[in-house]
């Protein structure tokens, strides 16, 4: 029997805030995989190396994290005001499914210098030294994202002091901007609050009712108060993510709240839309040690935000669901805003797992309605790898 050769096809491997992520240019991809639709999800599943029951993506340039077993797609914009689309793959780890219903926040942050050193900008609109500034068309959730690119001598800047938690080296700080992060129409039915208030209640039959802030900011979230779940808000990875009833519990609960904010119809939807919406649990501020070592001191932060990502509780916090604590933490009333304090703010700096994160958002609030032009945080990104990657050449067939 004959096999054919592999098929090699260009790639970037690159580190954006925690996350990790295969790039790719749009013009690169085999034809078939150039349009949505099977023939892409395949061979991004094959590239991953899912789906796998070992859950380790040993066949795969996955890491077998949520953080980990990612993939983008850029390509030059042909909308005006933007220099580059985007498109964010979320790839199950154990299941044949890339889930394409939202943005990753951390990966947005090597976009831009992807675009740059991938040659889909024109280098004679860029900087030699200073900033870069790359309007950046996010395709999934159809919103504009700015990215500030250090530049010098004519190439990204990468080496850098800015530190961010869960990331182990220092890295040249990446500002990115979320203009009008809030949902549009279709998403949610295109409201900021979904459900039409700060505050609901939600029902999750042989569970619980909880009190929870559903949004739509960068990613749709759920956010419930830590104590209503019988935490303190200062756990780390191992204590919920070595706990399957906890874990079953969190996905029930993210079922319903999903219904509820009208991202699905049925609770069966639900498992066929695990990269949103996230849910998140919060405290007020306590004194706990990160999972790096460090000492995180009540009197460092606002708040304690976990967040769970497909089905596991992040080592760090997603960038989409930071943008999302960024507003709602903006806007008096909301289980984040009093878990920070209440009252009126434009920037919370927030503690997770790994440390603490500071995010800003622009809120105010015309004719009854909330509205939030911008969220800003600060990321790193740097290129790990480049070149080729493989995958078997039966993978479109």
């Amino acid at each position: 029997m004959s096999y054919a050769p592999q098929l090699k096809i260009p790639a970037t491997y690159m580190r954006g805030g925690t996350s990790k992520g295969v790039f790719f240019r749009l013009e690169d991809l085999p034809l078939a995989a150039q349009h949505p639709g099977p023939a892409r999800d395949a061979l991004l599943l094959r590239v991953i190396g899912s789906p796998d029951p070992y859950a380790k993506q040993i066949d795969g340039m996955g890491g077998a994290t949520s953080s980990t077993s990612k993939t983008v797609i850029v390509s030059k914009s042909s909308r005006d005001g933007h220099d580059v689309d985007y498109l964010f793959g979320q790839v199950a780890i154990d299941k044949a499914f890339v889930d394409w219903s939202g943005n990753c926040g951390n990966l947005s942050a090597a976009v831009g210098s992807f675009a740059i050193q991938s040659g889909l900008i024109d280098a004679s609109t860029l900087p030699a030294n200073g900033l870069a500034t790359v309007k950046i068309w996010q395709a999934n959730i159809q919103k504009t994202i700015i990215a500030f690119i250090p530049m010098s001598n004519g190439q990204v800047q990468e080496d850098g002091d800015f530190e961010l938690d869960g990331v182990t080296f220092p890295a040249a700080e990446v500002q990115l901007e979320f203009i009008d992060p809030a949902a549009d129409e279709g998403e949610g039915g295109g409201a900021m609050f979904p459900t039409g208030q700060l505050v609901e209640t939600l029902e999750v039959p042989g569970i619980g009712c909880f009190q929870a802030t559903f949004i739509n900011a960068g990613i749709p979230t759920i956010f419930l108060d830590a104590a209503e779940l019988g935490y303190q808000g200062t756990e780390l990875q191992e204590a919920i993510n070595g706990d399957a009833k906890a874990l079953e519990r969190f996905e029930t609960i993210r079922a319903y709240g999903a219904l509820k904010m009208g991202l699905i119809n049925d609770l069966s939807e639900a498992a066929a839309r695990q990269h949103t919406p996230k849910i998140a649990f919060v405290s007020a501020p306590k004194s706990y040690v990160a999972s790096s070592g460090k000492a995180v001191g009540a009197a460092d932060v606002d708040l304690l935000v976990r967040a769970l990502s497909m089905g596991k509780l992040h080592h760090a916090m997603m960038g989409t669901c930071a943008v999302a604590i960024g507003t709602a933490a903006a806007i008096p009333g909301t289980i984040v805003n009093l878990a920070a304090g209440g009252g009126e703010r434009t920037a919370v700096r927030f503690g997770h797992p790994s440390g603490t994160l500071r995010v800003g958002a622009a809120a105010v609030l015309q004719d009854g309605q909330w509205q939030v032009t911008k969220a800003i945080m600060s990321r790193s990104a740097r290129v790990l790898m480049e070149g080729m990657v493989r995958v078997p050449a039966g993978t479109l067939a």
